[in-house]
């Protein structure tokens, strides 16, 4: 389905008056893609479904949620975890605190593989670790740490690579059992992290667009992993930016493996495998 321009900005203003999100910085071929999805789904014209998001109240937040929901795994792009493994969480081991902060959480994956690594490394009982989405339906899978077998049991390949290798020595091999940090019951068809972790993150509604800190911290590593793919160039900028204020000196922002950072942002940080780090 091909959409008119002037009806997405119809949509995205009717989106910003009734529910004061405002995706006017999202990327605009991303952002047709996930109409096209919640049109096929509700079976309505982009006429029906502007004059339902006035009237329908749950209607208008759960399209929200439609929009702003992102997809996540454990251990998502194993080389990239390895290099945070070895190359990145080294350098905090003789820090008292390490505050983190992983932006767009969704189903909070992510968050369980970073707590994962922190307590191999001995490092979990210092860290704080924060979690944001704009969308609540997703936090409260996050909160609880309860996914379906059937969709997450190829990720413990994932964690095979990540935590038993050591790409940068071949020689070691750490024979640590995925039942350490994970419950898995087939009959159930259930994949939940145990309360070792699940305990441990602070998981809040937050829309990162607004540029706020809700935590009144800096930190020490910021995770923004494909999210960025989603807002158009000019938002990208805002965002780094932000980000390297939020950040300590000498602190990590980790981006997707397929995202990188382009113009004279890129002045303020150095690159450092998969990490940007805060000149």
């Amino acid at each position: 389905m091909s959409l008119e321009t002037d009806k997405i900005q119809e949509f995205i203003t009717t989106i910003k008056q009734h529910a004061g999100y405002d995706f006017n910085d999202y990327s605009e071929r991303s952002f047709a893609r996930r109409i096209d999805r919640i049109l096929v789904d509700s079976k309505l014209s982009m006429d029906d479904l502007i004059i339902k998001v006035k009237k329908d109240a749950d209607f208008l937040e759960q399209t929200v949620k439609n929009i702003t929901v992102n997809t996540t795994e454990l251990f998502r792009d194993p080389e990239v975890w390895q290099s945070i493994r070895y190359r990145i969480l080294p350098r905090y081991e003789s820090q008292n605190v390490i505050n983190i902060w992983h932006v767009g959480s969704s189903t909070g994956q992510e968050v369980y593989s970073m707590l994962i690594l922190l307590n191999e490394m001995n490092l979990l009982d210092k860290a704080k670790v924060f979690a944001t989405d704009l969308n609540t339906d997703v936090l409260e899978v996050a909160k609880k740490g309860e996914y379906k077998y059937r969709y997450n049991k190829e990720y413990l390949i994932n964690f095979d690579k990540v935590i038993k290798e050591n790409p940068y020595n071949y020689d070691e091999y750490n024979n640590v059992p995925y039942e350490d940090y994970i419950t898995i019951d087939k009959n159930r068809d259930l994949f939940a992290m145990k309360p070792l972790l699940t305990k441990k993150p602070i998981f809040r509604k937050h829309d990162i667009i607004t540029e706020t800190n809700i935590f009144n911290t800096k930190f020490d590593i910021i995770f923004c992993r494909n999210v960025l793919i989603y807002f158009n160039s000019n938002l990208q900028n805002r965002l780094f930016e932000y980000f390297h204020n939020q950040l300590f000196k000498n602190g990590c922002l980790i981006l997707g493996a397929h995202e990188s950072m382009l113009g004279p942002i890129t002045a303020k940080y150095r690159k450092k495998g998969s990490a940007y780090i805060k000149k």
